[in-house]
């Protein structure tokens, strides 16, 4: 059903924070349709200065532009996604006053960042993360209605409960399931098996699917954080572990597992042969890579479907990666790798902690 904005407490407009991150969103086209070297004018635009160009895209609300740092998606590394969320969180703290944030993201690595956002977010306002497949001053660009559409999710009132959203396109989706799979068109971002959550209307309402799923956020269902809380804490030095992703092939050999274990990975996301399973020739170097304290989960190459906890898993030592893409699995094994429970000495019972996380999210 569809739900009005959040209405106003004594007349104030809801204010909305935007954070920029640069990507094509920010960038200036050489000309109206240069719609894919774009990246050759070298101009990229700060997100106070692109708000300013945009015109009255929500005139009932107040925009806060957040400086973060311009950046090319394909640049993000892991630090700049804790530098994100803490940004996040002290704005927040900052200022209570503030309805919900909109990150406006380049979209190679939007869903990644957005996933990552959506498993730290501890904050009461929704976070909106959002992109652009055109420059704002292309023919046919996005940017103006894709940042309408991540304005209006941020101030509706039952985005709160999702933590953080994925919009493009017109749609709302979940960081969990979305992923970019088209190069160039507009609705290139989709969320396979699952669908989005809902539906951003012309009118700016919001009709939600029946039964969307809730946020994940810092927090397990007993309320203690699975990952270390030192994450988000101001000016507290924090490195992710490296977690690394071997994808499978017929033929494939072990030469890229004893790489990465070489190169001292924590965590390998092995992107197996559909249904879920190693190369023949993977197999012997998954096994030295556990028996050398690797953490190895395995996960398919499919687009849809699940991985689950199965006898000959449990018995190479190996995690079930569940439905998670292999990317996102990435991720959320960085930060399991870092609780409490993944420190045990016992390889068996860290195995188990990070399985029940994992299967969890």
């Amino acid at each position: 059903m569809a739900s009005l904005p959040t209405e106003t407490p004594r007349g104030a407009m809801p204010k909305i924070a935007v954070i920029g991150t640069g990507g094509t969103f920010a960038m200036h086209a050489r000309g109206p349709f240069d719609w894919i070297e774009y990246s050759e004018s070298g101009v990229v635009h700060p997100i106070d200065t692109l708000l300013a160009t945009l015109g009255e895209l929500a005139p009932d609300v107040e925009l806060l532009p957040v400086t973060f740092r311009s950046l090319g998606s394909v640049a993000i590394q892991p630090a700049d996604w804790v530098e994100l969320a803490r940004l996040i969180q002290r704005t927040a703290l900052a200022d209570p006053s503030i309805t919900g944030f909109v990150v406006t993201h380049g979209t190679a690595t939007l869903e990644e960042t957005a996933w990552f956002l959506q498993l730290v977010h501890d904050v009461p306002q929704p976070v909106i993360v959002t992109g652009a497949q055109r420059p704002a001053n292309t023919a046919g660009s996005d940017v103006p209605a894709n940042l309408r559409g991540a304005i209006a999710a941020a101030r509706d009132p039952q985005s709160a409960a999702h933590g953080v959203l994925v919009a493009m396109d017109g749609w709302l989706f979940s960081p969990r399931d979305v992923t970019k799979a088209a190069s160039f068109e507009l609705n290139a971002f989709e969320a396979p098996g699952y669908g989005p959550l809902a539906r951003i209307e012309p009118d700016s309402r919001i009709s939600w699917r029946r039964g969307a799923s809730a946020k994940i956020g810092a927090s397990g269902e007993s309320g203690t954080a699975w990952f270390s809380r030192a994450l988000l804490e101001p000016g507290a030095p924090f490195e992710l572990p490296r977690v690394d992703i071997v994808m499978s092939y017929a033929g494939a050999d072990g030469a890229a597992i004893d790489a990465l274990v070489a190169a001292g990975t924590a965590g390998i996301v092995s992107a197996g042969l559909v249904p879920g399973r190693p190369a023949a020739g993977e197999a012997a170097a998954y096994r030295k890579a556990v028996e050398a304290g690797v953490v190895v989960v395995q996960s398919s190459r499919a687009a849809r479907g699940v991985v689950p906890p199965q006898a000959f898993l449990a018995r190479e030592g190996v995690i079930a990666g569940g439905d998670l893409a292999p990317h996102k699995l990435r991720i959320a094994l960085m930060l399991a790798l870092t609780s409490a429970a993944a420190q045990s000495d016992d390889p068996a019972l860290r195995r188990e902690s990070i399985q029940t996380i994992l299967l969890a999210l």
